[in-house]
């Protein structure tokens, strides 16, 4: 049998960094990357067989566990059609209406393979249907890796952004202007010098790769307004939370709080593939209309809407649109971080955490932050040897400060229980 370490030596003689998405290598937390050999439930089982409950889910697309059975049967039962056809099939179709009547601020949705993909193409639909260039995203907001979107802040707001890559020409990005996220002021500053030039706003209405930080009621109403009256189109980006905040995903939540209140374009992934790669972009019948065939704005992808991944996101939809589902999902994630800021109180551990249906977050600071910056002042080291004290005690959570985690409907009480009594000792 080989070991984690024997597998990971082995694996970076063959792929940079021995991995196929940087934050697997651990390089933020130390030590060595577990290679995960299945999933049952709440439960991933590495290379040297030992088990731990998993609070990472693919990063959010597992809601309802690994394995579950209505699941499994749909893939199995689509793979015996055909694995990939470059045509349309009816179930695309299905999964479009399916998402669709659950997101009514979307008329249609177009399905691609990855959530890069979908904000990808949604800006440049966004261009192609306001005749604009320029856009604004939010510091620690992670809307993919497509050239456009790897920038940072440039040195104030007269000025647009700065590559975060290297690769990344200075030349696209200079149409994309980076803010504060949850920065009111400076939000009309931006609309006041850039107004008449931006095409859109993309954001994470609940922000997951910065760790859990939600965009204030506030923020999100003069967002909305400013994108109204300069005819900007407001992209939510709910590549992780659409479907996993709650059944409407989080614009639903937000339409709670503010009256009237919707995005223009919506980009969703993870949930919607049930753990396939899956994604999709979808507006009003009129922004959609911009999209080829129909339209001037060329998109396309031989593996879209493929039948076996379609038969996994249709399947799991289907489960999470169950009576009680959400609630119980929820009760479930409050239980967990309410026992984990217990815990690190009872330690005298500065502890804040947030949650919202089966998506959490945590921080090592007395109160929740509101922004990236803020976020970055959280003592890493600390992180660093929570992170391994669950770890060694069968507890999977991300391997970096700044990921949010995610609760399944696999999850026990039992889960919950062994997961707190981990956290003591690590805390501790």
């Amino acid at each position: 049998m080989s070991t984690n370490q024997d597998l990971f030596e082995r694996s970076q003689r063959v792929i940079p960094g021995g991995v196929n998405s940087p934050v697997r290598a651990f390089r933020a937390v130390g030590g060595t990357p577990r290679f995960i050999k299945k999933g049952e439930g709440a439960y991933i089982i590495d290379a040297e067989g030992k088990r731990y409950i998993d609070y990472i889910g693919s990063w959010g697309p597992m809601i309802l566990g690994h394995g579950h059975p209505a699941v499994l049967e749909a893939v199995l039962s689509a793979a015996r059609e055909g694995f990939s056809f470059g045509a349309p099939t009816e179930r695309e179709l299905e999964l479009a209406e399916e998402i669709l009547k659950l997101v009514p601020s979307m008329e249609q949705v177009r399905l691609v393979s990855s959530g890069t993909e979908a904000t990808m193409s949604a800006i440049r639909l966004a261009r192609g249907a306001t005749g604009r260039s320029k856009f604004i995203k939010f510091e620690g907001c992670y809307h993919g890796h497509t050239d456009a979107l790897l920038v940072k802040a440039g040195s104030g707001l007269a000025t647009f952004g700065n590559p975060t890559s290297a690769g990344v020409p200075a030349e696209v990005a200079q149409h994309t202007l980076v803010l504060e996220y949850n920065n009111v002021a400076q939000l009309e500053e931006a609309f006041a010098l850039h107004g008449k030039e931006l095409a859109c706003v993309i954001i994470e209405p609940i922000a997951g790769n910065m760790n859990f930080v939600r965009a204030s009621v506030p923020f999100m109403t003069k967002l909305r307004e400013l994108c109204t009256q300069y005819g900007a189109l407001l992209v939510f980006d709910e590549v992780m939370t659409g479907f996993r905040v709650g059944l409407g995903s989080a614009q639903a939540h937000y339409a709670q709080l503010i009256p009237g209140f919707k995005p223009d374009m919506s980009v969703f992934g993870k949930v919607i593939g049930g753990g396939m790669p899956l994604a999709a972009f979808g507006a009003s019948r009129e922004i959609m209309a911009h999209l080829a065939p129909l339209g001037g704005v060329y998109q396309a992808g031989t593996l879209s809407g493929n039948p076996v991944a379609t038969a996994c996101g249709l399947a799991t939809l289907r489960e999470i649109q169950k009576p009680g589902f959400f609630e119980a999902l929820s009760a479930q994630t409050q239980k967990l971080v309410a026992g984990l800021k217990a815990v690190a109180d009872a330690n005298g551990v500065p502890f804040s955490v947030d949650s919202q249906g089966g998506m959490f977050g945590f921080f090592l600071m007395p109160e929740l932050p509101q922004n990236y910056t803020t976020v970055m002042t959280t003592d890493k080291e600390r992180f660093n040897r929570f992170f391994h004290g669950m770890l060694d005690a069968g507890v999977y959570l991300a391997p970096a400060l700044y990921e949010a985690g995610f609760v399944s409907a696999a999850h026990s009480d039992v889960d919950i229980e062994a997961t707190l009594a981990a956290a003591r000792v690590a805390l501790r």
